[in-house]
């Protein structure tokens, strides 16, 4: 056991940890006002949930003994058997459980991600119902395929570094299939649904683009070059992806924005999320620049196909996540990690470019199919949506009874103000919400 390496993924596990506030804020800000509370209520809530439900069985269920390589075994239940002793098939240098502990924000973020597509208009009991269901059901199964000694996708040699497959497509295959499920929101393409606060907004993306280093370089679990590696992999995507994005937004509308600024740099973490150990500094630059340009266009599809992914979960976490996973099959390059693949720029021809493929293939029918049905199930048992009236009266007041800003005098409460509009949240004819960028 080295003590630098446990240091560095405790460490770690701490910085993914403040992800998920920091996505509360990143959406919250891109909600209205009257929902605003809901919203980070859904990624603070599931930080709870999920911390609990992972001790319980969620974990022994992702990582325990392969049950045939599609599910672990429940000889992990309650943390037991999770020690201070290394685990050598999961975690060689470090203590098995501090490799739980960085596991379990992996599994508390990536529900939290799904909350953006259905924003504003689904009840809190569904909402905990949902993602109760849907981390036993869906992400420890595919986190096993992928991460767990024996599951099918890590032994077909599909590579995912940190996330890309298991925590990005996953949710945004789950959002698509909950924007479906759930319907679109009260006045979609009608009104005009502007964020209420973009300050929030881009403060969150800060705590994202900062926590995302121990996202990544952290999945080296040790202190070496290969977490350096990834970490400046991270860095230079990022900062590429905010190039693309703005770029794309200058050249069709004359404009850059802070909102695509932010979605930006969201889009480049995505992406480079299952590459960042397996590729160089030049290569993270062309997923981050891919990445900023193609999720720029695709948050657009949600206007044409007529789907209410109110804050582009679908376009930056589904489509990000794929066009990362792809794109390790073309500049995967073994002189930065020999334990993964050459890509096709490297030598390596097609063959791991299938294997992504595949991975990319199997992770969209699991997660959507079974996402679809847990919601339909949702829906049976307790409702998924609020009533019209309630979206209209926000759901901080319907579903919490509190509300994000208190304006009377001497700070007592006040009735929900929709960024300075109408009661119905929409915007004056003069303003314009451009397509392409999330709101």
């Amino acid at each position: 056991m080295d003590s630098g390496d446990t240091a560095f993924v405790l460490m770690s596990a701490a910085l993914v940890m403040f992800m998920t506030p920091g996505l509360a804020l990143f959406y919250g800000g891109m909600v209205r006002a009257k929902n605003v509370l809901a919203t980070v209520m859904q990624s603070f809530f599931t930080l709870g949930l999920v911390s609990v439900l992972w001790v319980l069985a969620a974990y022994s269920l992702a990582f325990g003994p392969d049950k045939g390589g599609l599910i672990g075994g429940l000889d992990y239940l309650g943390f037991a058997g999770v020690g201070q002793e290394p685990n050598p098939d999961l975690s060689p240098t470090i203590p098995h459980i501090a490799y739980a502990v960085f596991q379990l924000f992996f599994a508390a973020i990536t529900p939290a991600l799904i909350t953006g597509a259905f924003a504003e208009r689904m009840k809190f009991s569904a909402f905990a119902l949902f993602t109760t269901l849907w981390l036993f059901l869906v992400y420890a199964p595919l986190a096993h395929w992928v991460w767990a000694p024996g599951g099918w996708l890590r032994e077909l040699g599909a590579l995912d570094f940190a996330g890309g497959t298991v925590v990005h497509m996953n949710s945004g295959f789950a959002a698509l299939a909950a924007a479906i499920v759930i319907g679109k929101r009260r006045g979609f393409l009608k009104e005009a649904m502007v964020p209420h606060n973009l300050t929030l907004t881009i403060l969150g993306a800060g705590i994202l683009w900062f926590g995302w280093f121990g996202f990544n370089a952290g999945s080296a679990l040790a202190a070496n070059g290969l977490a350096a590696t990834a970490f400046i992999a991270t860095n230079t995507a990022t900062g590429a992806a905010v190039l693309g994005w703005c770029l794309t937004d200058y050249l069709r509308r004359r404009k850059t924005t802070t909102l695509g600024a932010a979605s930006g740099a969201v889009a480049g973490l995505v992406a480079i999320t299952p590459a960042a150990g397996y590729v160089g500094p030049m290569g993270s630059i062309a997923i981050g620049l891919a990445a900023g340009i193609v999720c720029a266009l695709a948050v657009g599809l949600k206007f044409r196909v007529g789907y209410d992914d109110a804050l582009d979960v679908v376009g930056v976490h589904a489509v990000g996540g794929m066009l990362g996973a792809l794109l390790i099959g073309v500049f995967a390059n073994t002189a930065f990690n020999e334990a993964g693949g050459d890509g096709l720029l490297a030598g390596g021809g097609l063959a791991l470019l299938g294997k992504q493929a595949v991975a990319v293939g199997a992770t969209l029918a699991f997660s959507f199919g079974l996402s679809f049905v847990l919601l339909k199930v949702v829906d049976l048992l307790v409702g998924l949506r609020v009533t019209e009236e309630e979206e209209l009266t926000g759901l901080d007041i319907a579903q919490h009874e509190e509300v994000g800003y208190a304006f009377a005098e001497g700070g007592g409460s006040a009735a929900p103000v929709s960024a300075g509009y109408p009661e119905t949240g929409s915007a004056p004819a003069t303003i314009r919400v451009p397509q392409g960028d999330s709101a």
